[in-house]
C-alpha cells in the first residue's frame, strides 16, 4: 500500500489536490480550492491523500467549523472522501477512514459525522459503504440527504441538520438557482461559465450564489455546499455536469423524475 501524506500550508503550493489535476480550463477554480484549504488548515482541517498522482483522499475537520448546515458539537465532520480507479478494493478507504477515527479519538471527540444521499448523489460519498463501516443514520430530509454518525462516546448527543435545509427548498423561486463554494475545484468554473451559457441557450432565469464564508455555508438551503442546483425553488441535483449544455437536459429530466 502506498503511503498517505497530509497537505498543509507549507506544502500545498507544490502538491496536487487530487481533483482537476490536469483540467486546464479549471485552473483558476483549482487555485481557489487550494486557497480555501490553506485558510481552513487554520481551523483544524485535514487533507490527507495517497502519495501518488491519483484521486485517493479524505478531507475532514471539526464539525463546528464545517462548511455544512449541521449542528454537531464535538464531532469531526468528513467532507470529500474518494478512492478511485485501480486503488478501489485495496484497503485505501478503510485506511483513510481509520486515520480520521484515530484523530477523533486523540482529540477526545464524541464521534464522526458525514452527509450523504439516501440515493446516490454525485460528488458525495457512498452511503452503503459508510453504513458497512459502522456508521448509522440519525436524520434524513425530504430533499434526499442523510446524516450518518459513527459515535465514539455512545451516549453523546446526535448531530442534526440545521433548519435551513429542512424544507428542501431555497428562497429564490424563479428558474435555476445554484449555490456553490470553493470546496471543489470544478464548481466555480462550471457555475460561472458552463451554466451561464447553458441557461442562456434555453432562456432560463439563472441566479448563482457563491457561499463565501463558513456562516453562509452553515445557513445554506442544501447540505451539498460544494454545488446544489434548485429549479423553481426546489432542490434538484448535486451533479455539476448539469451545468454543461450537452448534459443539462438529460440530468434535469432524470432528476425531476426522481423528485
Amino acid at each position: 500500500m502506498k503511503r498517505l501524506i497530509n497537505l498543509n500550508s507549507d506544502t500545498i503550493s507544490t502538491e496536487h489536490i487530487c481533483c482537476a489535476i490536469s483540467d486546464k480550463k479549471c485552473i483558476d477554480s483549482y487555485q481557489a480550492k487550494k486557497d480555501w484549504l490553506t485558510k481552513e488548515f487554520n481551523n483544524g482541517y485535514v487533507f490527507r491523500r495517497i502519495d501518488e498522482r491519483a484521486k485517493v483522499f479524505i478531507e475532514y475537520g471539526p464539525a463546528e467549523n464545517a462548511w455544512i448546515p449541521i449542528k454537531a458539537e464535538n464531532y469531526i465532520n468528513i467532507n470529500c472522501f474518494w478512492v478511485s480507479g485501480k486503488y478501489k478494493r485495496n484497503g485505501y478507504g478503510k485506511a483513510l477512514l481509520g486515520t480520521a477515527i484515530e484523530d477523533a479519538k486523540n482529540q477526545h471527540k464524541d464521534g464522526l459525522v458525514t452527509v450523504v444521499g439516501t440515493k446516490k448523489f454525485h460528488f458525495m460519498s457512498d452511503t452503503k459503504w459508510f453504513l458497512n463501516q459502522g456508521f448509522e443514520e440519525v436524520e434524513r430530509i425530504s430533499s434526499g440527504f442523510s446524516l450518518l454518525v459513527k459515535k465514539i462516546t455512545k451516549n453523546a448527543t446526535s448531530p442534526v441538520f440545521n433548519e435551513s435545509v429542512k424544507s428542501g427548498e431555497c428562497s429564490e423561486k424563479n428558474g435555476v438557482v445554484v449555490y456553490y463554494s470553493n470546496r471543489c475545484p470544478f464548481a466555480e468554473f462550471h457555475s460561472k461559465n458552463s451554466l451561464v451559457e447553458t441557461a442562456k441557450n434555453r432562456n432560463l432565469p439563472l441566479k448563482i450564489i457563491k457561499l463565501e464564508s463558513m456562516e453562509q455555508a452553515q445557513n445554506a438551503p442544501s447540505p451539498a455546499t460544494i454545488f446544489s442546483l434548485f429549479y423553481n425553488g426546489k432542490f434538484i441535483t448535486t451533479d455539476i455536469s448539469v451545468c454543461m449544455d450537452s448534459r443539462y437536459d438529460k440530468v434535469m429530466e432524470k432528476a425531476l423524475k426522481l423528485n
